[in-house]
């Protein structure tokens, strides 16, 4: 066994979290910009200048909500045992993320990091330290709290979004039925306006996630509780996911841009309205949720409103697939991580 000081391990904590950022980055705010580019709305780097931007802007500005959610899934005593724990946990989360980017899969960043979470948790410690929310749902109160408020907010998030997109798009197609193909000039510029709220949604939410583990280490380390991120907590997640958006998922792009549905201005528009609506809402109640889910949701919306057959839902079904075993599979991997570290390392 080597040991290791606590002090070490919040550090690689602290750099394997902002890599998660950085992933989270390259498949979530692809998400955020895949219509706008394909429509032709922007170009890539007009964008993901946009996205980046105002991501930026939602990580810092965005509140604690969504932070605190994630903080509390497990009841464990934050001392310097809690750091290995939440190695493993993001550690999984990380490398999940990164085979998806690789295969070019629109796969679930929150998944993952709810799935690094429970398998770290439960290997260290047993399944009942991590915060079900089984017991407040039946209880009294009926009150929709950990894990359970996570799932449901992550299975009706793109659900919402299709419902939305699809309204949208029957109440667009009866409204401007009549119109000529120029309006699509001021329904381009209109883009510009919902992606910069669309990204500061992102933000706002999607860094709150590493934040919350961010927060939670560093209370673990110090051995005091921490109300809130701090500052820099906040500022350095936002930059690494700016960094993350600007390096660019294209592959996923391709596949929400044009995989799905032939998008056009009109489309693009119901979609990020859609996404956007749901994300905000979201980040209101604190519940953390997947943009990749969202979009996808309302990319099957608007398509189903126009043209039910020209989706293409053997992709849809790919990409539901890989919904189903992210949270499964990287728990299993951080578990794994958690086991070989432990067998390793000692925290002194």
């Amino acid at each position: 066994m080597v040991a290791v000081s606590a002090t070490i391990i919040l550090i690689l904590v602290i750099l394997v979290g902002l890599v998660f950022a950085l992933t989270n980055g390259l498949h979530d705010a692809s998400s955020v910009v895949a219509t706008f580019i394909n429509c032709s709305a922007a170009s890539p780097k007009q964008a993901v200048a946009v996205a980046s931007s105002f991501g930026l802007l939602g990580a810092i500005l965005g509140g604690n909500l969504v932070a605190d959610t994630i903080s509390e899934l497990t009841d464990l005593p934050t001392d310097t045992s809690l750091l290995t724990i939440l190695f493993a946990a993001v550690l999984g989360a990380t490398l999940w993320n990164l085979i998806t980017w690789r295969l070019g899969l629109p796969s679930s960043s929150t998944h993952a990091l709810i799935g690094g979470i429970i398998g770290a948790v439960v290997v260290s410690s047993g399944y009942q330290h991590i915060a079900w929310g089984w017991t407040e749902l039946i209880g009294s109160d009926h009150q929709i709290t950990g894990i359970v408020k996570i799932v449901i907010a992550l299975f009706l998030s793109p659900f919402i979004g299709f419902a939305i997109a699809f309204c949208l798009e029957k109440i667009a197609r009866l409204l401007l039925r009549n119109s000529k193909f120029h309006i699509n000039e001021g329904i381009n510029r209109l883009q510009w306006v919902i992606v910069a709220g669309l990204s500061f949604s992102h933000g706002s939410n999607d860094t709150q996630k590493i934040m919350g583990i961010l927060t939670l280490a560093l209370a673990a380390w110090g051995g005091t509780a921490i109300q809130a991120a701090p500052l820099w907590v906040r500022v350095c997640g936002g930059i690494v996911m700016f960094m993350g958006t600007m390096l660019g998922g294209w592959s996923i792009m391709r596949t929400l841009g044009r995989g799905i549905f032939d998008i056009k201005p009109i489309h693009s528009l119901n979609s990020q309205l859609a996404s956007l609506g749901s994300i905000f809402g979201a980040s209101l109640i604190g519940a953390p949720v997947s943009t990749t889910h969202v979009v996808v949701g309302s990319i099957m919306g608007v398509g189903a409103a126009d043209e039910y057959r020209m989706v293409h839902w053997e992709i849809v079904k790919e990409i539901g697939i890989a919904w189903c075993i992210t949270i499964p599979l990287s728990a299993l991997v951080s578990g794994l991580i958690y086991t070989i570290t432990t067998s390793i390392v000692t925290v002194i």
